[in-house]
């Protein structure tokens, strides 16, 4: 008779993947597991958290800031401007935790692969529920780190936006990691008891033997095993050397300076410009479709206030007012970052200039037509900041079209993409 606790599942090939003796390393089972999954646990959470950080960083309950329409929003406070280095690090660590984490993921879904084909493929309800988190698992896993991966490089082959479909995969795949940690750490801790942490790890290739299965328990420990080809010690060692090289990589994006020769994945190099400007650019100013009569002697900055008052300078204007120098970085969604020397007018006095509070806060317009980014809003620590600044210089040096000529905006822990170029209007409203 029929078990009526067993969910009616349809009858599985006995062939290929699906035969349990299939499956023959000897080196599969419930220690390389959980070992792979510990290894892998404090990657994913420092770069989930710095990942949630990140679109906290975009302030999206202001003004024009939200890149999408969000449903779900995890942000209790407004980001900070101190220290100034916050979002280069942040997101810093959520780009070379990724890269670090993708080889000991895919060791990991090595591992566990045979799971995928076991018989009977649901046995029970709670089997069912269980392999439907999996399934979320290794689905949401690989589509985040493929689509990470892609941004990085500044390649979008598919046909949706990155952001919103990175942001709510990240809690599918948060949820289900909860629930799969939840139902196997007694199966992780038992292996850890029964076999040592780092044990198996004294194994040499002569000394490497088939992990058993743990008794009572669905492991992936073979059936039939085949002779090691190589220990569990090599194993585990390569996938350390691979996930430090890419970690590394990103490193050089994010660290610059000698560390940038390192930074092999990274799809920009030097800007377009020579000497003082020449550092990292993503967006030129070819690329947006500014006509250069907008940015040439006629060009004027808007500056207004809630209190109606407005008024148009030039860019010798604003040279001829009180300049401030700040060493800030700007660090980009994808990773990069690069610390440089602006020269230009606080935000605070541009806002009295226009009769606002130095603290309020502040909408900057770009230049550009269109496009989500050519309006940021900063709030009042952000506007009040007095290293908060519209650039005009860099290194001494004007800056370039590509870089932001006439004007940029510059500000501490800014997220890459708020610090507009090619500014045409400062609107101030009232004090946050």
């Amino acid at each position: 008779m029929p078990d009526a606790r067993r969910p009616p599942t349809p009858p599985l090939p006995d062939a290929g993947p699906f035969r349990p003796s299939f499956w023959r390393s000897p080196l599969r089972g419930p220690w390389l597991a959980s070992f792979l999954s510990a290894a892998l646990f404090p990657l994913i959470v420092v770069c989930s958290v710095t990942g949630l950080l990140s679109h906290a960083a975009y302030e999206p309950g202001l003004g024009n800031n939200a890149l999408f329409d969000e449903g779900v929003d995890l942000y209790f406070f407004s980001w900070p401007v101190r220290p100034a280095w916050l979002y280069a690090v942040t997101q810093g660590l959520h780009i070379v935790t990724g890269l670090a984490a993708v080889p000991i993921l895919l060791a990991k879904l090595w591992a566990v692969i045979p799971q995928l084909f076991e018989r009977p493929a649901v046995r029970s309800f709670a089997h069912a529920v269980e392999r439907l988190s999996l399934a979320l698992l290794v689905g949401g896993s690989l589509f985040l780190f493929a689509t990470g991966i892609l941004n990085i490089q500044l390649w979008y082959p598919f046909g949706f936006s990155f952001v919103p479909a990175h942001y709510y995969a990240a809690f599918v795949f948060m949820a289900a990691l909860t629930f799969h940690i939840v139902s196997r750490v007694a199966t992780a801790r038992r292996a850890f008891r029964e076999r040592g942490v780092l044990r198996p790890l004294r194994d040499d290739l002569e000394h490497t033997e088939p992990e058993p299965a743990l008794e009572g328990l669905h492991t992936t420990a073979p059936v039939s095993a085949a002779p090691p080809t190589m220990s569990r010690r090599l194993l585990l060692g390569t996938v350390g050397a691979a996930s430090a090289g890419l970690g590394l990589m990103g490193l050089g994006q994010v660290a610059g300076g000698p560390f940038r020769k390192l930074a092999l994945l990274a799809p920009r190099g030097d800007g377009p410009g020579s000497g003082p400007n020449a550092f990292q650019v993503n967006k030129t100013f070819a690329s947006v479709g500014i006509p250069k009569a907008d940015v040439g002697d006629g060009w004027r900055l808007l500056i207004s206030s809630d209190g109606g008052l407005r008024r148009a300078l030039s860019r010798a204007d604003l040279l001829g007012m009180d300049q401030v120098s700040a060493d800030l970085p700007i660090a980009c969604v994808e990773g990069w970052s690069t610390t440089q020397r602006w020269t230009g007018v606080p935000i605070a006095a541009l806002a009295r200039m226009a009769g606002a509070d130095p603290g309020a806060e502040v909408e900057v317009r770009s230049l550009q037509a269109s496009g989500v980014l050519r309006r940021a809003t900063l709030n009042s620590a952000q506007a009040g900041d007095p290293r908060s600044l519209l650039a005009l210089k860099v290194n001494g040096a004007d800056l370039s079209l590509d870089h932001g000529f006439p004007a940029r905006l510059i500000v501490p822990a800014l997220p890459g993409v708020h610090n507009t170029k090619w500014v045409g209007e400062l609107a101030f409203g009232s004090p946050a």
